[in-house]
């Protein structure tokens, strides 16, 4: 899990292009490609390689996942390098539209990814039902092994396309929880939220049902006049209870297990990455920054300003450089963000104030995933007489 220095020290380099386009020359479009280039993708990229370009297709009732026409711009640098790239995500625990692969294609087609858009064909990495997937080997404090879609494992190099957003688990989602929770499988899933046994807030509870909807382990019923119940002997830990309530009436019990959660998401990030740290690229798009995860069938208004785009050979420095882009903006008022409005103030912190997205990057950094320490390069547009 460890990486050579040398790798580190060139990953460290983060990219940025900044959301504004002033002419079809610096257009969002073109900015990825030119992001493309800068960061050296090619390299990661050999004659014929199978590339897995792992994204999200959003959740059914969700519009903040990221726009095809941006992902398509990926797959044609992929080809121009002479890889062949395919759209990849793994199954979903919870009982939304994509816990198999049938829903989960049809998801991603609804929203947009087809072959005719996106350029690429698409494969669910962890099968039919979330049983295929490769035991990756790890040294980690909570796993020995992790559960990885098997797309992933058996691809030569990995893309990762991740949009940028609030989480209620793990403060922000961005490219460690897209490679750890976003490339394990159904079970492995399971196994990194085992933790989380969530609390029920009677006076809180409209006893509207979705958590029992969305409940994967049917632990939940509804007590009429008293509110949901969940059972903990079949409570699976998966948090996805937490994600549906839109009333706050389901909870954490919040003691150690967010520290818990993100360590293992960040295990399971080492095993997805394992054998690919030198043919692996992370692109964040710091934009229509939701306040919580694109697994919710809704999107909620931006908390912040769009940022742009951010790429490195790190997943690490790129995350922490998107949490501090995100941080310096002057949050959005009227959105979810009820405090630290302010450059400089923690939007993340204030949005799920129980979690700490520093303890995702703590842990990945003293893993060896990668390093917090970075160089930002903002990329420039050139036009005759300007510069941009």
């Amino acid at each position: 899990m460890q990486r050579g220095k040398e790798w580190i020290d060139i990953s460290a380099k983060v990219y940025l292009a900044e959301r504004r386009s002033f002419s079809a020359r610096d257009n969002l479009v073109q900015k990825v490609g030119k992001l493309f280039d800068e960061v050296g993708a090619a390299a990661a990229i050999e004659k014929n390689a199978l590339v897995a370009v792992k994204t999200h297709f959003g959740e059914r009732g969700g519009t903040a996942y990221l726009h095809p026409v941006l992902v398509r711009q990926v797959v044609e640098k992929i080809k121009e390098a002479g890889g062949k790239p395919f759209l990849c995500d793994t199954n979903t625990l919870y009982a939304g539209g994509r816990s198999n692969a049938v829903d989960h294609l049809e998801t991603a087609l609804r929203h947009g990814f087809s072959y005719a858009t996106a350029g690429a064909p698409l494969v669910i990495a962890d099968g039919l039902r979330g049983r295929s997937y490769h035991e990756v080997p790890i040294k980690g404090k909570h796993f020995q092994s992790a559960r990885i879609g098997s797309a992933v494992v058996e691809a030569d190099a990995l893309i990762v396309l991740s949009h940028v957003k609030g989480h209620m688990l793990t403060g922000f989602g961005g490219a460690l929880k897209n490679l750890g929770m976003g490339c394990g499988n159904r079970a492995g899933k399971q196994s990194m939220h085992s933790v989380l046994k969530p609390a029920i807030k009677e006076d809180r509870c409209r006893l509207c049902g979705t958590c029992v909807q969305w409940c994967p382990a049917g632990a939940l019923t509804l007590r009429k006049g008293k509110g949901a119940e969940i059972n903990l002997q079949k409570c699976s830990g998966c948090g996805e209870c937490i994600i549906s309530c839109t009333y706050g009436a389901v909870q954490v019990r919040w003691q150690s297990e967010m520290k818990d959660v993100v360590e293992r998401i960040v295990e399971y990030a080492a095993g997805a990455l394992q054998g690919k740290e030198e043919k692996a690229v992370f692109f964040n798009f710091i934009l229509d920054l939701a306040p919580d995860c694109d697994c919710c069938s809704w999107s909620d208004s931006p908390v912040v300003p769009d940022v742009g785009i951010a790429v490195s050979r790190d997943p690490v420095a790129v995350d922490q450089a998107s949490a501090d882009l995100v941080n310096g903006q002057a949050g959005i008022r009227g959105s979810a963000l009820q405090s630290n409005f302010e450059p400089g103030e923690d939007k993340f912190g204030a949005l799920h104030p129980a979690t700490d997205y520093r303890a995702k990057l703590a842990y990945a950094a003293a893993i060896g995933l990668g390093t917090r320490d970075y160089e930002l390069i903002k990329i420039t547009f050139k036009e005759p007489g300007k510069e941009r």
